[in-house]
């Protein structure tokens, strides 16, 4: 018999979860899955969790959380050899990698995807050989609003929260000299932020990064150069509609290897959690895990 070990977050998603605990328990005994669960008591339980997961044999492990549990679990997971392979059941704000993969937020549907028993391998991101991203690292004062929404603001307020912060934050917006390697090219200057994205869906939006492949090998690799504040905005703005790539301040590459150093302060953003601060070398890892999708609904780029 296959055996499931479900590492939820026990806050997230307005504690939904763990009402509905016991029947997502029984659909995965019912499907032939010996289950257990672990709920998180704190920052870097969740990893612990996936690494003990590892250790003890399970097939798969299943994520129920919003963006930073889905981190935590990739991180004890992926530092692994034998790699179960990973269920996500999405409870969070923003839900970013949920979205890019189109695993559905109602709890019974993303369980019934698991289930089936589709997967397709995903990239990993690796910052200087110790921390593991999923879906995207970033740097640059806006980068900083994921992580500076509270628990209790994103559980009171939902996605709400983050625009009230941002409104907060629009003051202290201001450029950084930043040096980029890309790959074999440099950009070295002022810049407003960057980020290297492994999905094409960054902060709820989906058209930021609208090439971005989950399995190719290779970052997007996204920069904006030092402009006024109602330049910035306007970029924000043509980025919700996918159409800010024909701004002239945009850098866009495709890297496998990104390094970025700065003679100011940076506070990095990975997965929407704060990861430490430039300098910083980010690595991608191809085809690293394999993940539970509904096949039907995957982008061509993303196919196998």
């Amino acid at each position: 018999m296959n055996r499931a070990r479900i590492i939820y977050n026990p806050t997230s998603g307005r504690e939904l979860f763990k009402k509905h605990l016991p029947e997502v328990l029984e659909k995965l005994e019912i499907a032939g899955y010996e289950a257990s669960c672990h709920a998180t008591t704190g920052a870097g339980d969740a990893t612990q969790a996936a690494i003990t997961a590892v250790e003890r044999g399970y097939d798969i492990v299943i994520a129920v959380g919003g963006d930073g549990t889905l981190n935590e679990v990739v991180a004890g997971i992926s530092q692994c050899e034998n790699r179960p392979k990973l269920g996500l059941i999405p409870m969070g704000t923003t839900n970013d990698f949920a979205r890019a993969v189109h695993i559905p937020r109602k709890i019974d549907e993303a369980i019934d995807i698991i289930i089936k028993g589709d997967t397709i391998p995903v990239d990993v991101g690796l910052m200087n050989n110790e921390k593991y991203f999923i879906n995207i690292a970033a740097g640059g004062r806006l980068t900083e609003l994921t992580y500076e929404v509270t628990s209790k603001m994103k559980t009171i307020l939902g996605p709400v929260a983050y625009y009230i912060k941002g409104i907060e934050m629009i003051p202290s917006i201001k450029a950084t000299h930043m040096r980029l390697e890309v790959d074999d090219e440099v950009f070295d200057g002022n810049k407003m932020m960057f980020l290297c994205a492994l999905t094409n869906s960054v902060g709820g939006f989906e058209r930021i990064a609208p090439d971005a492949s989950i399995n190719d090998g290779y970052f997007t690799v996204m920069a904006l150069e030092e402009c006024t504040l109602p330049e910035f905005a306007r970029v924000i703005t043509l980025a919700a509609r996918g159409e800010h790539l024909k701004d002239p301040r945009i850098i866009y590459r495709k890297a496998k290897r990104v390094k970025v150093s700065t003679s100011g302060e940076i506070h990095l953003n990975l997965d929407g959690e704060y990861g430490g601060d430039a300098p910083a070398e980010f690595v991608n890892l191809m085809r690293h895990i394999e993940v539970f999708v509904p096949i039907d609904e995957i982008r061509d780029i993303d196919r196998v």
